[in-house]
């Protein structure tokens, strides 16, 4: 099975794709929205996991491009969460 991580937090990307290689799973890692994008017209892919805020093209724009071209690849989104302490 081949996966796309697209993640900008390094640590993050290189961690997930050491957990899966480490189960045999193919893995191609990309730091920016526009690269998931060239990755994914490029390549054939099993499945993405794919973070919200990254640079140049956000998760949402890069879900919404492959959906409009026809791509049903399944996609794990990368949610998180801020919380400021307000003293």
């Amino acid at each position: 099975m081949r996966i796309l991580i697209c993640e900008d937090e390094i640590d993050l990307a290189d961690g997930l794709s050491t957990i899966l290689k480490g189960n045999k799973y193919s893995v191609d890692v990309v730091y920016d929205g526009e690269e998931a994008l060239n990755y994914l017209e490029a390549e054939n892919y099993d499945a993405v996991i794919l973070d919200i805020m990254m640079p140049k093209v956000d998760g949402i724009t890069v879900l919404k491009t492959i959906r409009e071209n026809g791509n049903s690849i399944p996609v794990i989104m990368r949610f998180f969460s801020v919380i400021n302490n307000i003293n």
